[in-house]
């Protein structure tokens, strides 16, 4: 898998979410896929898996909200090439339409090292174990 030159993935499992936090923040879906393995799965809402192209779609729905995402890394733990990762995040600002946003949660992840030394989400689970759906309709 390529990634652009302008975006650096990640070479330490714990810098992972700040280089999705620099992905997020470019509010280009393409740009943030670049931090995802090519058959990781994405939770956009508890309950809801998502993969390949509903994985783009569903990513691109938090973007179209033009918010920044900011990341508080709290939890790595790395066994061999797998990293379970527990993240606080914010997404917060004014929506295109003028409308507040105020998103917040912990994102219970797990991100993999690839056979060229840099990390991916696997499984991106960012509202953790929330019962409740928080994330844009």
């Amino acid at each position: 898998m390529t990634h652009s030159p302008s975006l650096p993935l990640a070479t330490e499992a714990a810098d992972h979410p700040y280089v999705f936090e620099r992905a997020f923040n470019t509010f280009d879906p393409e740009v943030l896929d670049r931090v995802y393995e090519p058959d990781a799965g994405f939770v956009p809402r508890p309950g809801l898996l998502t993969t390949g192209t509903e994985r783009l779609h569903a990513n691109g729905e938090f973007l179209a909200l033009r918010c920044p995402i900011r990341v508080a890394p709290r939890h790595t733990y790395v066994v061999g090439d797998l990293a379970l990762l527990i993240v606080d995040f914010v997404i917060a600002g004014t929506a295109p339409d003028g409308s507040p946003v105020h998103l917040t949660g912990t994102a219970t992840d797990v991100a993999r090292r690839g056979r060229d030394g840099h990390w991916r989400y696997a499984i991106d689970n960012p509202f953790g174990v929330a019962e409740e759906t928080a994330a844009p309709a």
